[in-house]
């Protein structure tokens, strides 16, 4: 009699894996994968509009970059993350002069707590620096 409630058991352990800890693990797998190997990385130059602090939750550091500013033209912005506190201290010294942001783009993030945009910035340098 005790062999059919141990295998009743067993299913349900089983079935409590199949449901709950599989999903996590494809989940911390997929944010490994996602955050560990970049897409494409690259620099991009123009003038800093801005640099902010957002979130409800998750604080993230959000900035505008323009990239066109000729008279005429729509300016194209590039819009970017950072999840360093120190970049971020250096991009509110440099905000409105032209600078070169250097960036990596990660693909596939879910959400937006790690940041609102696929591309954060990993350093930047005022144009003319070498």
């Amino acid at each position: 009699m005790a062999m059919p409630s141990i295998i009743r058991e067993h299913k349900l352990v089983t079935t409590l894996v199949l449901l709950i800890v599989i999903p996590i693990l494809v989940f911390v797998l997929w944010m490994f994968i996602a955050l560990r190997f970049v897409y494409s990385k690259g620099e991009r130059a123009g003038y800093l509009q801005k640099i902010s602090k957002r979130g409800w939750v998750c604080k993230t550091w959000e900035g505008d970059l323009q990239l066109t500013a000729q008279p005429g033209v729509a300016p194209e912005m590039f819009a970017f993350s950072t999840r360093s506190d120190s970049i971020a201290a250096e991009l509110n010294k440099l905000a409105g002069q032209r600078v070169v942001l250097l960036y990596e783009q990660h693909k596939g993030l879910p959400g937006t707590c790690l940041g609102e945009t696929e591309y954060f910035v990993v350093g930047v340098r005022p144009v003319g620096a070498p």
